[in-house]
């Protein structure tokens, strides 16, 4: 393709050029080329407005002539690479699409060119795009909705970081046939009524909040297809970037298998399932043979995290085989790691004084902690408490839920947030949330107040005595519930 000839001034008129969509852009450009007005004495300006991107065709390769200048020919790759690319987010991406237009028309084929910088750039753009559009296809999720005769059957709410709505609406066109939808997006809206593509602008502000059955049934098969044993979860997070994880119904249990697989279910894998499958029998030695993992049947030989590795001896809990009243601490102190039993230390007697004081008798309560090895850190040479990780406390909530199947108590006082969070099954509750009233969970009372070792750690006099008197309230609340 030859250069221009010398321009003579251009008559273009003064003023910014508008343009709010590609066909806009693709009108102006042409007049613009023709009449020779250089990339620098445009000036184009974006404007909001709604836009009808179904109603102009592609541009073909042909020539376009004008009697005020010379042919104009746009090769089709060319030509797409720019409507791609005008999809990019940038503030000036039609000022730089018509650069590589100009220098194009003057015959710098270079523009196209990974070496040349207006050609390294339009070519990151035009696969920034081409990404965005893979991922709004994969990340995607419809929902759907009740029956609502003239309402979309399922919506979809996803945030692009590209103008690519319309493309992404045509491939959902052809993939969902004469089924109604919807995609939301902050900036517009696009609706398919099983005949037609209807755009307009942003209808919704975020995702819909809707029950979904299928929703449901995806998440149970997620979970049922989920192999601990080969968890990478930063791998996992690089593949899937935070922004599209938020809108993703796994999202909201793939933080429970993390957790449990740190826990334990990593090693463990799916020996259980695997052991109790029937099939062809193959010889196997028995050295190389892969034994069914069963659960530890006492707390001695537990392992299902590290705590035992620096503990004395687990500490299980003490108490009649079938109290009313069942007491979780958080975890066993230096004195009960030696002896062996719950409560013994100097947080064991302030309790002694506080059931004395609300007329509890000791003898009939049973008294355990959600953790059972003692978990420290050593300052000179002592060994100091150190607060349990919630992967530890859910580790050895197999032995709490063992410890209530036998006991089976009617009342059940968490002293202290991580006991409270081990019998509740939640990580996120907070213990003054709880400690006003009593609360039912899985046919039984949970009373909550401080554990004793923050009434003897609390620097104020009026404060311990304050947490001792809530304490004595908790056992009180809690005598008076088992006796009615």
């Amino acid at each position: 393709m030859s250069g221009a000839a010398s321009a003579p001034a251009p008559d273009w008129p003064a003023g910014p050029v508008l343009a709010c969509d590609f066909a806009e852009w693709r009108a102006a450009a042409r007049r613009l080329i023709v009449r020779r007005v250089p990339p620098e004495s445009v000036q184009w300006m974006q404007r909001a407005g709604e836009i009808d991107l179904l109603s102009d065709a592609p541009l073909p390769s042909a020539a376009v002539a004008s009697a005020d200048g010379p042919a104009l020919r746009i090769p089709r790759a060319l030509m797409e690479m720019l409507e791609r690319a005008a999809c990019f987010r940038a503030a000036d991406r039609w000022a730089f699409l018509y650069r590589v237009l100009w220098r194009w028309q003057h015959g710098e084929q270079e523009v196209l060119s990974m070496a040349d910088d207006d050609g390294a750039r339009l070519q990151a753009m035009a696969k920034a795009v081409r990404r965005e559009e893979h991922d709004m296809h994969a990340y995607l999720r419809f929902r759907e909705r009740p029956e609502d005769k003239g309402a979309p059957r399922f919506i979809a709410w996803f945030e692009p970081a590209h103008d690519v709505l319309p493309q992404v609406a045509q491939h959902f066109v052809r993939r969902m046939g004469r089924i109604s939808w919807m995609i939301a997006t902050p900036d517009a809206t696009v609706l398919w009524d099983g005949a037609q593509l209807h755009h307009t602008a942003a209808l919704l502000r975020g995702p819909a909040d809707i029950e979904d059955a299928g929703e449901a049934l995806w998440l149970t098969y997620y979970r049922s297809i989920f192999n601990p044993a080969r968890l990478n979860a930063d791998l996992m997070h690089s593949h899937i970037t935070a922004r599209f994880w938020k809108h993703l119904p796994e999202a909201a249990v793939v933080p429970e298998m993390v957790t449990q697989a740190a826990a334990g279910a990593r090693s463990t894998g799916q020996s259980t399932a695997v052991g109790r499958r029937s099939g062809t029998t193959i010889p196997v030695s028995a050295e190389k043979a892969q034994p069914e993992r069963e659960q530890p049947r006492t707390l001695d030989e537990c392992r299902r995290c590290e705590l035992w590795q620096n503990a004395t001896q687990a500490v299980g809990g003490q108490g009649p085989r079938h109290a009313r009243i069942m007491l979780v601490g958080e975890q066993p102190g230096d004195q009960e790691d030696l002896a062996g039993k719950p409560f013994v230390g100097p947080a064991g007697e302030l309790l002694e004084r506080a059931m004395e004081q609300a007329g509890v008798d000791r003898r009939a309560v049973y008294i355990t902690n959600a953790v059972k090895h003692f978990k420290w850190e050593l300052r000179g040479k002592r060994r100091l408490h150190k607060t349990p990780a919630q992967r530890e406390v859910l580790a050895c909530h197999y032995w709490l839920e063992e410890e209530l199947k036998q006991i089976g108590p009617s009342v059940v006082l968490a002293l202290g947030s991580t006991a409270l969070k081990s019998v509740l099954q939640d990580g996120r509750v907070n213990l003054k949330d709880y400690m006003d009233e009593p609360v039912r969970h899985e046919g039984r009372w949970v009373v909550a107040t401080y554990h004793p070792a923050y009434a003897l750690r609390v620097p104020d006099a009026q404060a311990r005595q304050d947490a001792l008197a809530a304490i004595v309230a908790a056992l009180r609340t809690a005598w008076r519930l088992a006796d009615s």
